[in-house]
């Protein structure tokens, strides 16, 4: 009758696998590894199964299914000495498991529980420890997407601030010299000094949040919202998708310009590698109060190649959605309806710098 003990940790599996979000899987683990050693101590007291006792014997599988699946989460989501004491105290509980219908003595009988729990234990220690480092190097991987998104951004203010102080100076010399022959078109110069002003001291102050490195590389005019035609001429000729582009009429930041830039030539390239079959991409930048609203939608499950599910993607997105924190702004990727597929963001505009641009 007390072979009801064996299924003592399935029992168990599914209140542990609740409690592991508040107490952590290598907590669980110990917990569920302690109680299969508690259960067989018992067994050893009681008196050992017989082998003919099928029912405690395929109970007995399932129960070890669910101690090396634990060990796996365990190794994959913790580090530290809970998920050491995890890891030993399940794979112990696998190798003392048969000897609840047999008495083991001597060195010979150790080394064959041993053998048991090594043959077991050992393939889902490895499959947790890669799984870890599978995840560990997609975090960096993101981190490191994020840094360079970062310091890219960095040097783009950089470039922006020399514009804005190169238009001041000039115009700081033409005021000069109309100050004298036509006070109104100079106190309209001198405004305008103001808000070129008033952008540079903007974007410096993030440049100094920002930039963490003395890289200085050669960097060209950074692209804005006046390329992503041609862009979008190019997407149509080489994909032979349809692009939709709708831009603001009204000047925007230059920062705020270059991003949208990346997100629509990011948001293409995914087009391109996860929904070939697209029959229709639209972009549409809008204002709408002090914040520029960016939407670009493609119908990537339309009949055709693209109709399969989409693969995982890179690090490309999480970059992006850094730079526009860096901004203060937000954005999202993911479906829209009739399966269609949607990158949204939104781009503040007076915190960007946005002022009446002056010409």
């Amino acid at each position: 009758m007390y072979q009801i003990l064996s299924g003592v940790v399935l029992v168990l599996a599914l209140p542990a696998w609740v409690a592991r979000r508040r107490y952590g899987a290598a907590a669980v683990t110990v917990a569920l590894g302690a109680a299969s050693v508690v259960v067989t101590v018992t067994v050893w007291l009681l008196g050992r199964w017989t082998e003919g006792q099928r029912w405690a014997g395929l109970v007995g599988l399932a129960e070890l299914a669910v101690l090396l699946l634990s060990v796996v989460i365990g190794l994959r989501t913790e580090d530290g000495p809970w998920c050491a004491a995890g890891a030993w105290t399940a794979c112990g509980a696998v190798a003392l498991w048969p000897s609840r219908f047999t008495i083991f003595e001597g060195p010979a009988a150790a080394l064959t529980l041993f053998g048991f729990g090594s043959m077991l234990s050992l393939p889902a220690v490895l499959t947790g420890l890669y799984l870890r480092g599978l995840d560990e190097g997609r975090r960096k991987a993101v981190a490191e997407a994020r840094r360079a998104q970062r310091l890219e951004l960095a040097h783009d203010l950089h470039d922006f601030v020399a514009h804005d102080v190169s238009g001041m100076v000039a115009q700081a010399q033409a005021g000069a010299y109309l100050a004298g022959i036509d006070p109104a078109r100079a106190a309209e110069m001198f405004q305008r000094i103001e808000q070129a002003g008033q952008r540079a001291l903007a974007s410096l102050d993030r440049t100094v949040q920002l930039l963490r490195s003395e890289e200085n590389g050669g960097r060209g005019p950074q692209p804005g919202l006046a390329e992503l035609a041609e862009v979008a001429e190019r997407f149509t000729a080489t994909a032979g998708t349809e692009v939709r582009l709708e831009l603001p009429e009204e000047p925007v930041p230059r920062e705020v310009e270059g991003t949208v830039h990346r997100i629509v030539v990011e948001s293409l390239t995914n087009v391109r590698r996860h929904a070939p079959g697209a029959r229709e991409v639209e972009i549409r930048a809008r204002r709408s109060g002090g914040r520029l609203e960016l939407t670009v939608t493609n119908d990537g499950r339309a009949p055709g190649p693209a109709g399969r599910p989409r693969r995982g993607g890179g690090s490309g997105l999480p970059g992006l959605a850094a730079r526009v924190e860096a901004l203060g702004g937000s954005l999202e990727a993911g479906p829209h309806e009739r399966a269609a597929w949607r990158v949204t963001a939104v781009l503040p505009l007076e915190e960007a710098g946005a002022g009446p641009a002056g010409s």
